[in-house]
């Protein structure tokens, strides 16, 4: 039958008598019945037939699309070429151009089509907006991702301008500014307002933005609203009220992450997955993340079941999660990239868990519980999470079977000079707030024979930083970089620092791990949130409590001391180094034993009709307050009466329009307080 169709309409096309509408409606129907090549044969011949038809380049785009799916890219750029050749004013053209520009690697050129796009003078209607957005969009991600020397946030700002409600775009241009140690970090202006551009920044970011656990929760909460649509049939895969009969059987557990392979999260976890008890838990791994590498091969070889679901949609991963009858499903991802929340909103296990992917609270109404230890959440910190809070020795896992290369290097290898104190910080440049960075030049002022060596970014940020430190009269040459090398050799360098200074809020977390590893100490400020308390956890876990600081001044103070202190240095580094294998940090048969337990506990208060649900009442509330708050030019982490800042203004709310209790701030008791 298509063969029939398609000889047809060559007949009618070479007879001169066939309109493109009819065109359009052959093609159509080749393609969708598999036969691609055909309709991009078919297009080919109306075009040759018809080359001074006033729409050809419509078949032209069409073209290009059908050249695309055959993986014939150089045909879909001169069928695109010749579309716009022939419409100028046609702007999809020139944004489809572009993409096949950049797929083709041809990034320049990718990024001088899009902007034709957004320059290209044409009448103004709601489509035009559209299409100029979408250039604005793709202008920023590829600017974003490819240091060309332009500044990926200007077709971000532009994008803003013309429509601020875009989260996408909001997320992208907080991100990059963060990324890029551009402070402030959140410029409002006529059309974008301050709460606008706070209540848009990610999850992820905002816990680098500022120490307010607060409104990371409402703002956790209002992600999942609009990131997560809700229109599935919950009945097809709900299993929150499935028996858990483990009569004769192991408790099933299922790790959902798209990090399972070369990154932070798959080298901490390859260890653990080695030392699960097969003969307590049957142990399934969901991957959802990009080609898999070396650590993904080595859990794949250590889990009895590896699932790849990342060409399954949400509905097809969840059908596969409660079919495979989990009982314990753990979220390793969070509020961080190719997350599968839209496979746990449909609630495919009875018990679902946030553990280590995303340093924070899910506020989601379908995680139960999170997994923390006694640093990082106290008893009177549990009110920020939506999730019920259960504890490890410390929460993190780590590898103790990571590779370090064996070549020692020099100071001179890494450009560092032999005879200064070395400060170092390998944190991402996101984490380098105005406040932290502050602090560290107050301590290179009051250290003058030291240096601070941090991560190669990239040359735009790296200057950035540079010209920060001339402003607070801090010689360029003393911020050395380190380029990024193999893990194996990375490591290996971590030795030639004295002490690692960690970022706040958001500090570090693999990257200290790593550091005590290799025998170097860090000095770390405590926050509020779960990002600013988890190196302090591991600190602590490392048998170094003395060097968490809870205050800023504190930190920079004990910083300067220990610098002129190299025998206090010493003995740290020889601590870390003698315990290296005892400590609790690195414990992991311990910390696996433990998580097995807590997969116990988890299952018995199912069994038991314990189930915590979250509360996440009043959350728009908290949004409202958190996003006012001056997060610039006032350090909520320092701020001693955090709690008060909220709850002055709930009950200014509640006021004038009374608000249920809460379990956080605005109790029963709070109410009552009040005489309403």
């Amino acid at each position: 039958m298509s063969e029939a169709l398609f000889v047809s309409a060559v007949q009618r096309i070479t007879a001169g008598g066939y309109p493109l509408t009819e065109l359009l409606e052959a093609t159509g129907r080749l393609g969708g019945s598999g036969h691609t090549a055909m309709a991009e044969q078919l297009y080919r011949i109306w075009i040759a037939f018809n080359p001074q038809n006033p729409h050809v380049f419509v078949a032209y785009f069409n073209n290009s699309g059908l050249q695309q799916q055959l993986g014939d890219l150089a045909s879909a750029e001169a069928s695109l070429r010749a579309s716009v050749e022939v419409n100028a004013d046609f702007l999809p053209g020139y944004i489809n151009l572009g993409s096949v520009l950049e797929k083709r690697g041809m990034v320049a050129e990718a990024v001088e089509q899009w902007r034709t796009a957004v320059d290209r003078q044409v009448p103004l209607t709601g489509m035009v907006l559209t299409y100029k957005v979408t250039a604005l969009k793709q202008l920023g991600r590829v600017l974003g991702e490819h240091d060309l020397g332009l500044d990926s946030e200007v077709p971000l700002y532009q994008c803003l301008d013309l429509d601020p409600t875009q989260y996408d775009v909001l997320e992208q241009y907080t991100a990059r500014r963060l990324g890029g140690c551009k402070w402030p970090i959140v410029i409002p202006s006529e059309t974008i307002t301050r709460e606008r551009l706070v209540g848009g920044i990610h999850p992820l970011s905002l816990g680098a933005y500022t120490d307010d656990p607060l409104l990371q929760l409402a703002s956790a909460a209002a992600y999942t609203e609009r990131s997560v649509p809700e229109t599935f049939d919950l009945d097809a895969f709900d299993r929150r009220d499935a028996k858990i009969d483990l009569t004769g059987r192991r408790i099933r557990v299922g790790y959902v992450s798209s990090d399972l392979r070369d990154h932070a999260v798959g080298y901490l976890m390859s260890e653990m997955f080695e030392l699960h008890d097969r003969s307590k838990v049957e142990v399934f791994a969901y991957y959802c993340g990009p080609a898999t590498g070396t650590i993904s091969a080595r859990i794949q070889g250590a889990v009895e079941h590896w699932v790849d679901i990342r060409a399954m949609t949400d509905d097809e991963a969840a059908r596969r999660i409660a079919d495979d009858g989990i009982d314990v499903l753990i979220d390793v991802n969070g509020h961080t990239r190719d997350s599968r929340t839209g496979a746990f909103a449909r609630r495919p296990a009875p018990i679902q868990v946030n553990w280590l992917g995303f340093p924070g609270t899910m506020a989601t109404p379908y995680h139960q519980y999170i997994i923390a230890d006694e640093w990082i959440i106290p008893p009177e910190m549990e009110m920020y999470y939506s999730e019920k809070v259960l504890r490890l020795p410390c929460y993190q896992a780590n590898d103790r079977k990571r590779v370090v290369a064996p070549e020692k290097p020099t100071r001179a290898d890494a450009g560092l000079p032999d005879d200064a104190f070395v400060f170092c910080c390998f944190n991402g440049s996101q984490k380098i707030t105005r406040f932290t960075f502050g602090r560290w030049m107050e301590i290179l002022q009051r250290v003058p024979n030291s240096v601070l060596w941090l991560l190669d970014h990239n040359e735009t940020t790296n200057a950035r930083l540079r010209e920060h430190a001339v402003a607070a009269g801090i010689a360029a040459e003393r911020i050395v970089f380190a380029q990024k090398l193999y893990n194996p050799f990375h490591l290996a360098r971590y030795p030639l620092a004295d002490l690692f200074l960690d970022t706040s809020p958001y500090g570090a977390h693999t990257t200290a791990s790593d550091a005590l590893w290799m025998g170097v100490p860090v000095l770390t400020l405590a926050g509020r949130c779960f990002a600013s308390r988890v190196c302090g956890s591991l600190v602590r876990a490392a048998g170094l409590e003395e060097l968490i600081c809870y205050t800023p001044q504190d930190y920079v103070e004990r910083a300067v001391a220990l610098a002129g202190d190299p025998a206090q240095i010493q003995a740290y580094k020889t601590h870390l180094e003698e315990n290296r294998h005892t400590c609790v940090l690195f414990d992991m048969d311990r910390l696996v034993a433990s998580l097995e337990d807590l997969y116990a506990q988890m299952c018995a208060e199912h069994q038991q009709g314990r189930v915590p649900q979250p509360d996440l009442t009043n959350l728009e509330q908290y949004m409202e307050i958190g996003v006012r708050l001056e997060h610039e030019t006032r350090e909520i982490l320092a701020e001693p009466n955090y709690n008060e800042l909220y709850r002055s203004q709930l009950a200014a709310r509640h006021r004038r329009r009374p608000m249920p209790a809460d379990t956080r701030l605005w109790t029963a008791a709070d109410i009552e307080a009040l005489g309403q």
